[in-house]
């Protein structure tokens, strides 16, 4: 297990005031996969031992802590059946014991047998993170709300959906100095609507305990680029740092990428792993540098949640890439009309108004037809399953 130290603290490039609160200090350990328990454990208490000696007040662990990844297979029978019990099962007690010792916050993630008075049908359990304390006690838990459903990443037959009840909780303990958390996992991170409902909420910092790799059917496809920029792009957007550990590794037919980093609020990757090695990364997170950065930029302040009801309406499976073949002269074409008509006229007046309503009409018409045509010709000829 190598250690990436923590790096110079990045400049805040918006303060006003010089007063700020100390730097949190925070680790995340990216390990691989083992067979063998005591080696599993081993490798992951030498990363925490590390990040402890380097000062980290709180470490994070990848998903499924200490499990190997299950997905690239579907689950048969009752796969909750081999789940664990939250409070008394390996990870927490492994979790629990490392933060005693270190006397810090630990992070770690597990596959969570269900209480099932409600759902007993379902054969799945939860795909859960949790946060314990220093004295071994449950600080939060969370729930991952989207699992995925593709090839190579069968979590659907292994995982039910977190309640949407409490979605996402924002966790504040005393022994992070009230550092405001959320905990979602893994598949969440792809989801903006995750990170600005937990920065609506007042997060500072989210924590992605992953597992991502190849792509199976497109073994020539490196998706890691990708999810970095994604991952990144939604802490901009909502004002939040983003700590995101990920395993490593040869699992099945899945080689998962690592490349575990910790990003800030203005886009800056304040550290980053290697792909295919057990590493510790520290960073020390000038927590202050949200606020200031949300109010030069103020996305949460100036939303329109007037105008978003369609995030909220139910998914519709047979709209898989959203809605397709609009028809020429429809009530979205008209209003597409109607909206270039009322911005050319608060940017150039009434008359330029009139001018470009027409323009916009005509070529709606036009395009609107080629496009219905083409776009309902390759719905009927591609109704592939959706990547969820």
């Amino acid at each position: 297990m190598r250690l990436i130290p923590a790096p110079d603290i990045a400049v805040p490039l918006t303060r006003v005031s010089p007063e700020a609160a100390a730097p949190l200090r925070v680790a995340l350990v990216q390990h691989r996969w083992q067979a063998d328990p005591a080696a599993l454990t081993g490798e992951l208490a030498d990363g925490i031992r590390l990040a402890a000696a380097e000062g980290a007040k709180v470490v994070f662990l990848p998903e499924l802590t200490l499990s190997r990844y299950p997905g690239n297979e579907r689950a048969t029978g009752v796969p909750k059946l081999g789940a664990e019990d939250l409070l008394t099962g390996p990870t927490f007690a492994f979790a629990a014991a490392q933060a005693r010792e270190h006397g810090i916050v630990v992070h770690a993630s597990l596959y969570e047998r269900p209480d099932d008075d409600d759902t007993p049908a379902d054969p799945r359990g939860y795909n859960t993170a949790i946060l314990v304390s220093p004295a071994g006690a449950l600080l939060g838990r969370t729930r991952k709300l989207h699992i995925p459903v593709t090839e190579g990443y069968y979590e659907d037959t292994w995982f039910r959906p977190g309640p949407a009840e409490d979605a996402y909780p924002v966790y504040a303990p005393d022994e992070l100095d009230g550092a405001r958390l959320g905990l979602p996992t893994c598949w969440d991170e792809w989801f903006p609507e995750v990170s600005r409902l937990y920065g609506l909420a007042g997060a500072q910092l989210l924590v992605y305990p992953t597992a991502i790799g190849s792509e199976p059917g497109f073994p020539a496809f490196d998706t890691q680029p990708i999810w970095q920029h994604v991952i990144v792009a939604n802490g901009i957007t909502s004002g939040l740092f983003m700590v995101v550990p990920n395993r490593h590794g040869d699992e099945g037919d899945l080689t998962f990428y690592g490349s575990s980093f910790i990003s800030d609020p203005y886009g800056r990757v304040l550290a980053q792993a290697p792909r295919d090695e057990s590493v510790v990364l520290v960073a020390d997170l000038d927590l202050a540098q949200r606020e200031e950065w949300l109010a030069l930029f103020p996305f949460l302040g100036t939303r329109r949640p007037d105008s978003y009801a369609g995030l909220t309406a139910p998914v519709d499976p047979a709209r898989p890439f959203g809605a397709t073949g609009f028809a020429a002269g429809s009530a979205v074409d008209s209003a597409a009309v109607s909206a270039a008509a009322s911005v050319a006229a608060s940017v150039a007046g009434s008359a330029a108004a009139s001018a470009a309503a027409s323009v916009a009409a005509s070529v709606a018409g036009s395009v609107a037809g080629s496009v219905a045509g083409s776009a309902a010709a390759s719905v009927a000829a591609s109704p592939n399953e959706a990547r969820s």
